[in-house]
């Protein structure tokens, strides 16, 4: 008898993680995406830690705290007494987006950061959730006494005014009519965990593209791909990160999805041009 036994790579643990919505281990996921630099990375030793800030937490947190409490004690816990914040001195680094770095040094961007508050907000039984916002992930929290968005980078909650005042200058970029009347609300609802692992690994394509970093570049596409087999922009752009390090033929398989996928996009007569110039 044969047995076949399979190599887990970073890349099949991550979907192995992300294959259903029910369940959705969103922390886990998050920091799997740092295998792609220390592909030995243990994940279960983060979630320890992870694990052991929530049991410091909750010791905290008397037996019969309401709601607002416990998210009065967690922000205490979270931003002054284990300081974590936004990175200010190199906000567009890569590490910024890895859930281990964020842990060890305590700093990050806004969405890094709000995985591993949420994680011990939704531990204290808190109707915690993020937000998708224009340019700055946020999160919300549901008590009795209404609805409370904060900034995760700071803790700090944020009223009608600066949340209007924060959305003003993506609604004047988009130049929609009908975006600009939108209600304030429609901004507000609560990003699924995908979304959330895609706002993440978009990020860190957003750096990668921009230094030219093509195979980590091709390696954040991997993962997009994973969360959204059927995007066909997604795949167009892992083709022609492809092409950078010479890798024609797999390029040219994304590349002729997505032609086949879009006929209409402006950017196809690019593209097939792109096609005919490869050497295979």
């Amino acid at each position: 008898m044969k047995f076949s036994i399979e190599t887990v790579t970073p890349l099949s643990y991550f979907k192995s993680l992300v294959g259903a919505e029910a369940q959705f281990p969103l922390l886990e996921a998050a920091a799997s995406i740092a295998q792609d630099e220390e592909p030995q990375l243990d994940i279960q030793e983060i979630l320890a830690t992870c694990d052991a800030l929530l049991v410091r937490l909750k010791r905290r947190v008397k037996a019969e705290a309401d709601p607002m409490r416990k998210l009065s004690v967690l922000n205490q816990f979270f931003y002054t007494d284990l300081g974590f914040s936004g990175n200010a001195n190199n906000f567009y680094a890569p590490e910024n987006s890895y859930v281990n770095e964020v842990l060890q040094t305590r700093r990050g961007i806004p969405i890094s950061i709000a995985v591993i508050w949420l994680e011990l907000a939704q531990a204290l039984d808190l109707q915690a959730e993020g937000i998708s916002f224009p340019g700055h992930f946020l999160v919300k929290v549901t008590l009795p006494e209404g609805l409370v968005v904060l900034d995760p980078l700071t803790g700090d909650s944020l009223g009608l005014d600066n949340l209007a005042e924060r959305l003003a200058p993506f609604r004047q970029h988009l130049g929609d009519a009908s975006d600009m009347e939108a209600p304030l609300g429609l901004y507000l609802q609560p990003a699924p965990p995908r979304d959330i692992l895609t706002r993440m690994l978009r990020n860190l394509k957003e750096i990668f593209n921009s230094q030219e970093d093509w195979p980590r570049l091709i390696k954040v596409q991997d993962r997009l791909l994973v969360l959204h087999p059927d995007a066909p922009a997604e795949k167009r752009d892992r083709g022609l990160a492809l092409i950078e390090l010479g890798q024609n033929k797999a390029a040219r398989d994304d590349l002729l999805q997505y032609v086949l996928a879009q006929p209409d996009a402006s950017d196809v007569p690019e593209i097939q041009r792109r096609l005919a110039s490869l050497q295979i």
